[in-house]
């Protein structure tokens, strides 16, 4: 009788799931047989995986030191209600593709609108910093809502805008109004470019935006041109007959900041065929000296790139006299990131240099070895006036 029992059940379970299952919501399973992994080579915060009916996207670093990673299940929307997932697997649901997104980061306008998107942007923390110039119409036309600061976002606005997802930027996991908006059931996506160290890891994370707007092909191609011409300008730079020295970085208060040897800015004066001299250091940030050991190390140096904000050599002297005591000064030969500021004010090299580290490496090298790259126009980094 059990024996028989059971085959009765059985049957009845093959039926629900042949002649019923189609009524109920689908399962997600990850186990889905159809899996396959984007590309990503360079970029070491996150992970795409496209499974049958929809895709995951983790991040693993959101923010420096970050000991917990964010799980997310991207689905598209005409599957989205047949869908159910298990509670707590992830950490955001979203269907795609969005059409209303807030962002935190110009970072993330550069990569948007490469992907030709801007017209789902909507919001923006303190939209001053906005450099591109047709973001700035879309905010002059009131399409792009400034949403105050960063830190402290105007929650009312975000919700009263009721976008399909908020793409935060955070240096920890302490964000009161990221958790009001949470509640109100609007997802968080972190994005952690900002901690890549390379250039190419940096401008991968347009493969970071694609799947929301479901334009992984166009994301890839994007990011193999620049791919190939960083290549390419990388393996230029190595036929320069000469290997100039080079210092950054400058005064702020009565400390000077160098780039560190694993820092992005190393990375692209290396790529250039420099010799930078604080390249044999471990940090990945920014490293605090005093004048007087960066007058002993760097005093002789062919070159010396991003002096603070200071865009002249008379702003430049008149901050710290002793900064003619540097043969690039005296030479002339110093160079910023800070010369070119949008309509606001905002500095154009931390909005767009990010997504486009083949222009920037071309930038040092066509200073650092003019002979190689003689007709190209600097864009990010030019010479002090």
């Amino acid at each position: 009788m059990v024996r028989k029992h059971n085959i009765t059940a059985w049957v009845l379970f093959l039926f629900c799931i042949l002649f019923v299952g189609c009524k109920e919501k689908q399962s997600a399973d990850i186990s889905q047989t159809e899996v396959t992994k984007s590309s990503i080579v360079y970029a070491l915060g996150f992970t795409i995986q496209k499974l049958k009916d929809y895709t995951v996207l983790e991040v693993t670093q959101p923010w420096v030191g970050a000991k917990t990673y964010y799980k997310y299940a991207l689905v598209p929307k005409e599957k989205l209600a047949a869908m159910s997932f298990p509670k707590g697997e992830y950490d955001a649901i979203v269907g795609t593709p969005v059409e209303k997104i807030v962002v935190t980061s110009t970072t993330h306008i550069a990569a948007i609108e490469a992907l030709g998107e801007l017209k789902t942007l909507v919001g923006f923390p303190d939209t001053d910093y906005i450099s591109s110039p047709d973001a700035r119409k879309l905010v002059d036309e009131g399409q792009i809502k400034d949403l105050g600061m960063n830190e402290t976002i105007n929650t009312e606005m975000v919700l009263l805008l009721n976008p399909d997802l908020i793409i935060g930027f955070s240096i920890n996991e302490d964000n009161n109004s990221y958790d009001i908006i949470k509640r109100a059931g609007m997802p968080i996506i972190y994005n952690g470019d900002w901690v890549e160290q390379t250039p190419l890891g940096k401008a991968e994370w347009i493969k970071f935006f694609a799947p929301f707007f479901q334009k992984e092909a166009e994301a890839g191609s994007i990011f193999k041109k620049i791919e190939t011409d960083y290549l390419e300008a990388k393996e230029l730079a190595q036929k320069a007959a000469k290997k100039p020295t080079v210092i950054t970085g400058g005064l702020y208060k009565d400390v000077w900041y160098v780039a560190g040897g694993k820092s992005w800015m190393a990375q692209f004066i290396e790529d250039a065929n420099a010799n930078y001299l604080w390249a044999d250091t471990p940090e990945t940030g920014s490293i605090g000296l005093s004048l007087e050991s960066v007058l002993e190390k760097g005093q002789q140096a062919n070159f010396w790139f991003n002096p603070s904000a200071e865009t002249s050599y008379t702003d430049l002297e008149n901050v710290n006299p002793h900064h003619r005591q540097f043969v690039a000064f005296t030479n002339k030969k110093i160079y910023s990131n800070a010369m070119e500021k949008g309509a606001k004010g905002g500095l154009i090299f931390y909005e767009q240099a990010p997504q486009r580290p083949d222009i920037v490496l071309k930038d040092f090298i066509a200073i650092l070895h003019p002979e190689l790259l003689p007709n190209h126009q600097l864009r990010f980094i030019k010479p002090l006036q």
